[in-house]
């Protein structure tokens, strides 16, 4: 559990360096496309992929550079969602987005479905549904309104849309190391290639720095929760509901508490939903 835990801290340490960058006077597109430059480097290091001997013409290029892509826009609509809807908000449609990816794995990978995983699927979606009615009833601009909606959309169907795409690539005979890597490096690659041309610059020694960080923490995240995995291998439904119920509790924690953010009554509701929704779906996965 020390694992899953230290997982969930530091994707939520993520989300709250991401709100708070903008105040602090960086520059979020800038430090997203550094993060990436550590998290290719460490992800080498910890699950020493073999790209030496990667087949130029077998590996789905197509799809590595969708996902390198795909990446770094669906983190950009997250510092965004973070900005106008939310910390509590982003990280539960961060999570929810299970739902879809669990929708295309039914229509599309023929997964098999039982009761308890349709359950799931159904609360998960209520659930995203209250937190995007809950900002027609907030006192904020129109504007301000309409950019928190597209926004958590975004994150929910962006995230969805990785997992998918990724389950696919390594369907395709990919190994997870392999694909992981080469999605990081083509994110770095790309992402800075779009602000050399479009910033003239490829961002000042404190952007850099704290992408460089960013990347350390995104990383560490994703390496704790696969290391969890394989240590409870026999019981993955335990490291998936502890994994997601502690990134929306400790989002939600971290919300109210440091970003003051008012939880109104849908929020509450999409709150109870999401758990709800996590707590079934990891009791599908165990039977």
């Amino acid at each position: 559990m020390e694992l899953i835990l230290a997982a969930a801290c530091c994707s939520v340490i993520v989300s709250i360096l991401l709100k708070l960058a903008k105040a602090q006077g960086f520059d979020a597109l800038h430090m997203i496309v550094w993060n990436y430059a550590s998290a290719s480097v460490l992800c080498f290091l910890w699950f020493k992929p073999d790209l030496q001997h990667v087949s130029i013409i077998n590996t789905p290029w197509w799809l590595i550079i969708a996902l390198g892509i795909l990446l770094p826009s669906v983190f950009l609509c997250l510092a965004k969602s973070l900005q106008y809807a939310g910390i509590v908000k982003t990280e539960i449609a961060q999570r929810l987005s299970v739902v879809l990816s669990l929708l295309a794995a039914f229509f599309i990978f023929q997964e098999q479905f039982n009761t308890l995983k349709i359950i799931g699927i159904v609360l998960g979606v209520l659930a995203v549904l209250s937190l995007l009615f809950s900002h027609q009833q907030d006192k904020t601009g129109q504007s301000s309104t309409k950019q928190a909606m597209l926004y958590l959309a975004l994150v929910w169907f962006g995230y969805a849309f990785i997992d998918v795409l990724l389950k696919y690539t390594t369907g395709l005979g990919v190994q997870f190391a392999v694909a992981l890597n080469l999605m990081f490096i083509c994110a770095f690659i790309l992402s800075l290639a779009y602000i050399a041309m479009t910033t003239k610059t490829v961002g000042n020694r404190k952007n850099i720095l704290a992408g460089m960080g960013l990347g350390l923490l995104n990383f560490a995240n994703i390496a704790l929760y696969v290391k969890a995995h394989m240590l409870l291998k026999d019981t993955p439904a335990i490291v998936f509901a502890g994994m997601n119920i502690l990134v929306v509790v400790l989002g939600a924690f971290s919300g109210l508490i440091i970003f003051k953010e008012k939880l109104t009554p849908m929020t509450a509701l999409g709150l109870a939903l999401g758990l709800a929704s996590v707590i079934c779906l990891a009791y599908a996965i165990s039977v």
